[in-house]
């Protein structure tokens, strides 16, 4: 079965953290690429962050310094620390895998329900 599930997210306040967690199946978690999209009420879904299966990562600019993807192998499990929060963070995040780190929407095969952040000033 192919599965990513994601948790953690929530309302919080400007200047707040928050952790995401995303959870794949094997058949995902060994081969590819973890990703975070996020789209806000009305906007495009955009890039967050990604990672590979050796730990290395990429950001969005606008969230560079502030948020960090991280993955346990262990617990086939990925995390995007989001620290500094502000409210135009606020979006549904969704969990994503695909062979390679790309940008696009549709480099990405696999999808998670999404999870909503809320951001209040």
């Amino acid at each position: 079965q192919v599965q990513l599930v994601e948790s953690g997210g929530g309302l919080v306040q400007a200047g707040d953290s928050l952790r995401l967690s995303c959870t794949a199946s094997e058949r995902i978690w060994s081969r590819n690429v973890i990703a975070w999209f996020r789209q806000a009420l009305g906007d495009k879904r955009e890039f967050v962050a990604a990672i590979t299966f050796s730990g290395d990562s990429t950001y969005a600019d606008a969230v560079k310094d502030r948020f960090t993807i991280s993955r346990d192998n262990a617990k086939n499990t990925v995390y995007l620390q989001m620290n500094s929060l502000k409210p135009e963070d606020t979006a549904i995040y969704s969990c994503v895998s695909g062979p390679l780190v790309r940008f696009a929407t549709w480099e990405y095969p696999y999808w998670g329900q999404g999870t909503q952040v809320t951001v209040s000033s």
